[in-house]
């Protein structure tokens, strides 16, 4: 008789954006405070050295005290229920078969924004990319770097989205995907070009000229600053014109005078 053939294990994925969470076949597994900073930080890089992982993670205390704590580490991660974590010598890497929601997301905004994305290739989902900061609330100096290299990946992800749904004709999806990206970042101009972009598209100038305007107004109560002549250049020039000054309609009537 053949011996019953072994069952794969269950995938797990690994979520950083938002609250960590580590989610197995059956749901949430627990993990703890110390566990958890292990998997984030081969989530993030992948594989590593154990005397990197070491002093990275207790880089307060002495090498042989932070490679106690690894090892005591890595022995709470094995009681989980999937075994998140490998080694090769001296080498930890994230276990094969756990997937990040940060790969998941670099992927497809790399793909995006780089030069060989094909223009019929499907878009991603907004919601790919508009998802919470990495590990909020984390203060640790190794995710500083990381936080803000997936919030400019972000942002330029957003633009890009945008533009390339504006260039499509779907309007809507361009303007949710540059306003997103407002949200994120108020005074990134590039943004709010995306914005009046999506507004001429549409052919609708006075919305255009209204989110110039009140993006100008922000400019200048935050830095004293006007926005830059590539922004001004979008807005019609006899719209720009009217938009700085007074109505017609508050205007001083032109004179004519009668003769005596």
């Amino acid at each position: 008789m053949h011996a019953p053939a072994q069952q794969a294990p269950a995938l797990a994925r690994l979520r950083l954006f938002g609250a960590f969470r580590l989610e197995g076949a059956e749901g949430g597994i627990a993990v703890p405070a110390n566990e958890q900073r292990l998997l984030a930080y081969l989530g993030l890089h992948q594989r590593a050295p154990r005397s990197v992982v070491a002093g990275t993670l207790w880089p307060d205390v002495s090498e042989e005290h932070a490679q106690g704590s690894l090892r005591t580490t890595l022995w709470r991660l094995r009681r989980v229920r999937y075994p998140a974590v490998g080694s090769d010598g001296d080498t930890l890497y994230l276990a094969d078969g756990v997937s990040v929601d940060v790969d998941d997301f670099t992927r497809a905004a790399l793909r995006l924004t780089g030069s060989a994305h094909d223009q019929g290739d499907a878009l991603p989902p907004l919601g790919l990319l508009a998802r919470g900061e990495l590990l909020p609330g984390w203060d640790e100096e190794w995710i500083w770097s990381e936080r803000e290299r997936l919030r400019q990946l972000r942002l330029h992800a957003l633009e890009s989205l945008s533009a390339r749904h504006t260039r499509r004709g779907c309007h809507a999806l361009a303007l949710e995907a540059a306003l997103t990206c407002v949200a994120i970042e108020p005074l990134r101009e590039s943004a709010h070009c995306a914005v009046v972009s999506v507004h001429l598209a549409e052919s609708n100038v006075v919305e255009a000229i209204r989110h110039y305007e009140a993006f100008r107004r922000l400019l200048r109560a935050e830095l004293g600053i006007e926005p830059s002549a590539r922004l001004a250049g979008m807005i019609p020039y006899r719209a720009q014109g009217s938009a700085r000054t007074s109505s017609p309609s508050a205007a001083t009537p032109e004179r004519h005078d009668r003769p005596e």
